[in-house]
């Protein structure tokens, strides 16, 4: 059986798994958890644990590994790896969820002339050219020694291969700022080097060939093509079957990213719009999420328990008919607000609450921010998502499921293939290939439906109504939120 190598690098690890073309998986395996969302990630630890992953496939499935006729891997975005000319990482990467260039974003906002720059308005701490200011005037030495600015998954493509390149989606906020606009551009205007962009390239293009001389097991692959690939949430909508104009996706991992599918380009407030090849997206990534579960139940005592089990536990449990609301801003937040002073809260708590009230106000109030984002995305695009495809570590529990269908008030529905981060690499992959003609073909041939979950009327009403509540504790609560940082 024809086999690729599909590889996730998420915050919460790196999975890999062979696929062949119909999407089923051969073998998968995933490395220890991690924590890939903040300063200061090693990535040097994402390519041995690369290695390692593809030892155990190969160990697993040795004909099936030495005939791979293709490697796709995709990962976690808004993070940076700096490579030297050397072709070592500069420094650890900084992660997706670090706000160390607040401060520097602020006083550029401030003293430099931004104006009549379109990308100026997207400039805050996540952003990447925020990051390059933050090197340059923390760390100048290791400035003046990057070469290359790359996302995860173009390092560890970039170390199989020795090519340099990424794509179009993963690289949009960088290439933006790269951008002139009568005669200069955003990073024209901060005093960063546009040198340090990668080449841009397709998501299925191919960015080289496995090198010789690698170490084992990769000296097997020698001259087996890379694809690009794309980060980890488009490759996520790929597996979900969800990168079609009209639908809607909800990643639930780490962090949560929600987004609509449209045909054409729209502009909604603090939503991310951006060309996805197969149609646009407007949404983007949380900092809400698995992440904030488990910070939860650390809270409540129950740190050494499975984040599963206790959702599930709430099936059973004896909830209050009117649970407190929640606002899950414990790390600052992204879409829609782009504020990291943001702060979280548990509010309208009563003596009748207990501690399942408190876990279940968490993942209402993350479905709350779910919705907001999606309202934002429908009003701008003039129309209602058809369905919304959830995917990630959350698609595995039936409750969440549930509560985001009440919540977003639109029918959920899962994939057969719960690793869609892997489907939709191996998409690229066979589309990279030509096995599909493009990757609108792969999704329908590689992806399967097994669940739909549509809103319950009683409780999506009852939903519409703690909507409108939070949407208002929200803005009641945002200035107080950012003093306890001040």
């Amino acid at each position: 059986m024809a086999l690729v190598l599909a590889v996730d690098l998420g915050g919460s690890g790196l999975r890999a798994a062979l696929v062949a073309a119909d999407g089923s998986l051969r073998s998968a395996v995933a490395s220890r958890p991690g924590d890939g969302s903040v300063g200061n990630a090693d990535p040097d630890l994402w390519w041995w644990e690369l290695g390692d992953a593809a030892a155990e496939l190969a160990a697993r499935e040795p004909d099936g590994f030495a005939a791979l006729e293709g490697i796709c891997i995709c990962g976690m975005t808004r993070t940076q790896v700096f490579v030297g000319s050397d072709g070592e990482a500069v420094r650890a990467a900084i992660g997706f969820g670090d706000t160390r260039a607040a401060e520097v974003v602020e006083r550029a906002e401030e003293t430099l002339d931004l104006a009549g720059l379109p990308e100026a308005a997207n400039l805050n701490p996540y952003h990447p050219a925020a990051r390059l200011l933050w090197l340059k005037q923390a760390e100048p030495a290791n400035y003046a020694a990057t070469a290359r600015v790359l996302e995860p998954k173009d390092w560890l493509a970039f170390r199989l291969t020795g090519v340099a390149r990424s794509d179009a989606v993963s690289c949009a906020r960088l290439r933006a700022a790269a951008e002139p606009v009568a005669g200069r551009s955003l990073l024209d205007a901060l005093g960063l080097d546009a040198g340090l962009l990668p080449e841009i390239v397709a998501p299925t293009a191919t960015v080289g060939r496995v090198r010789a001389g690698l170490p084992a097991p990769f000296d097997r692959l020698a001259g087996v093509p890379v694809f690009c690939g794309s980060h980890d949430t488009w490759a996520g909508v790929v597996g979900l079957g969800a990168l079609v104009p009209g639908r809607a996706y909800n990643v639930a991992g780490t962090s949560e990213v929600l987004g609509l599918i449209t045909g054409r380009a729209v502009a909604a407030p603090g939503l991310v719009t951006i060309n996805w090849g197969e149609g646009w997206q407007v949404g983007g990534p949380s900092q809400s999420g698995g992440a904030t579960v488990r910070h939860a139940l650390r809270l409540l005592g129950r740190g050494g328990e499975d984040p599963a089990a206790a959702v599930a536990s709430l099936e059973t449990a004896d909830l209050a008919d009117e649970p407190p609301l929640f606002l899950p801003f414990l790390e600052g937040e992204r879409v829609p607000y782009w504020d990291a002073g943001l702060r979280g809260s548990f509010i309208g708590l009563s003596a009748e609450h207990g501690p399942a009230d408190l876990l279940w106000s968490v993942l209402e109030g993350i479905a709350l921010l779910n919705r907001e984002v999606l309202r934002r995305a429908e009003a701008a695009a003039g129309r209602a998502a058809e369905v919304v495809r959830l995917g990630g570590g959350g698609a595995r529990s039936g409750l969440w499921a549930r509560i985001k269908a009440d919540a977003l008030g639109r029918p959920v529905e899962l994939a057969a293939q719960p690793e869609a981060g892997l489907a939709g690499a191996a998409a690229v992959a066979w589309t990279g290939l030509g096995r599909y003609p493009d990757l609108a073909s792969a999704q329908a041939a590689m992806v399967r439906v097994a669940r739909r979950i549509d809103p319950d009327p009683a409780r999506a009403a009852a939903m519409d109504r703690r909507a409108e509540l939070w949407a208002e504790m929200q803005a009641a609560t945002a200035q107080a939120g950012r003093r306890f940082g001040g």
